[in-house]
């Protein structure tokens, strides 16, 4: 693994200017196989990641790059834990901190400040803040679903959570991850008013220059999709760039299930002489979907039915250069 200061110089590629952020909660919780990633899977990770080729950096450097369009290493990777649980600064953080590799702790206030069993302590977090290989940021006050919300509860929830930052480190975090990944309109501008610079889901797909600021996508990782070819296929993937995407809310609604879904492709990538563009699929619960081509990099979605309430995912992929796959992920939330 390249070094903070040698990961720094920009590169000349095609391939620039993008990232993958990884995910996790949970560590040797194996009755949370959803959630629980074993030590041994994290550990084969970690050593992946030591390889040259690949250049981990701070969440912070990924936004503030994507941000301001400035170059980013290939293969960069940024690495995300959610909740704060106690198996994280027990087992995880010891491994992570070993290997020098930076990570973002996302917080769930009121568990922390509740002292709930399984979460760590504010002394917990306040020593890992003090470490310059961590970053804290919010993960609202609740492990719950606030996307639907008004957006005066949504307000009152990361006022919240804020004003527990305040109190507990003396500051608060300008990054955001959403409870299960669901994001609104409503809570996107929400954010925004607060001071939150970027925001992260729980949906596939790498970033690129293209990519929404308050709707990041991250690849979670767990003992059920955890292994190392799913890892090396994550970390490698390159961003499919698209603009005017649709639906243009994630949260839907009776009357947007099932969701218009298109997008355009962005001109960089060529497609063959047909129009067509070469194993682009997309993928969702039901299964393969049906794609259209309208031309102009137009493309939409066909479901086959409405999506049932909880979460529903689209993966759309096109293998890219270098045997790379290029991915586009989008999360929606049915309340």
């Amino acid at each position: 693994m390249a070094s903070a200061q040698e990961a720094k110089k920009p590169i000349e590629s095609a391939n620039g200017n993008s990232a993958v952020v990884i995910m996790y909660q949970r560590f040797e919780e194996s009755k949370y196989p959803t959630t629980s990633t074993a030590l041994s899977v994290l550990t084969d990770h970690v050593r992946e990641l030591q390889d040259s080729k690949y250049n981990v950096l701070p969440l912070t450097d990924v936004v503030d790059a994507i941000k301001n369009n400035l170059p980013l290493p290939d293969r960069t990777i940024s690495i995300t834990i959610d909740d704060a649980y106690l198996s994280f600064y027990e087992t995880a953080w010891p491994v992570l901190q070993k290997a020098g590799l930076p990570i973002t702790l996302f917080v769930t206030t009121s568990a922390v400040d509740q002292n709930r069993i399984g979460y760590m302590s504010w002394s917990q977090i306040r020593e890992l803040s003090s470490d310059p290989l961590v970053t804290i940021g919010n993960h609202a006050n609740e492990v719950r679903h606030i996307a639907h919300l008004s957006q005066q509860e949504q307000k009152q929830i990361i006022d919240q959570s804020n004003q527990t930052f305040r109190r507990a480190l003396g500051k608060q975090p300008n990054l955001f991850a959403y409870p299960f990944g669901e994001i609104s309109n409503d809570l996107e501008n929400v954010l925004k008013v607060a001071g939150f610079k970027a925001a992260f889901g729980q949906h596939s797909g790498a970033i690129g220059p293209n990519s929404n600021l308050m709707a990041l996508p991250r690849y979670p990782f767990n003992d059920r999709f955890g292994t190392m070819e799913r890892f090396k296929l994550a970390i490698n993937s390159l961003p499919l760039p698209v603009s005017a995407v649709l639906p243009e809310n994630l949260t839907l609604t009776e009357a947007t299930n099932p969701p218009l879904i298109g997008f355009t492709i962005a001109p960089e990538i060529k497609p063959r002489e047909n129009g067509s563009y070469r194993g682009l699929n997309c993928y969702s619960s039901q299964g393969e979907l049906t794609i259209q081509e309208l031309g102009g990099g137009r493309i939409e979605v066909r479901l086959k039915e409405p999506f049932k309430a909880g979460r529903a995912r689209l993966n759309c992929t096109m293998l890219g250069p270098n045997g790379r796959w290029r991915w586009f992920g989008q999360q929606y939330y049915i309340p």
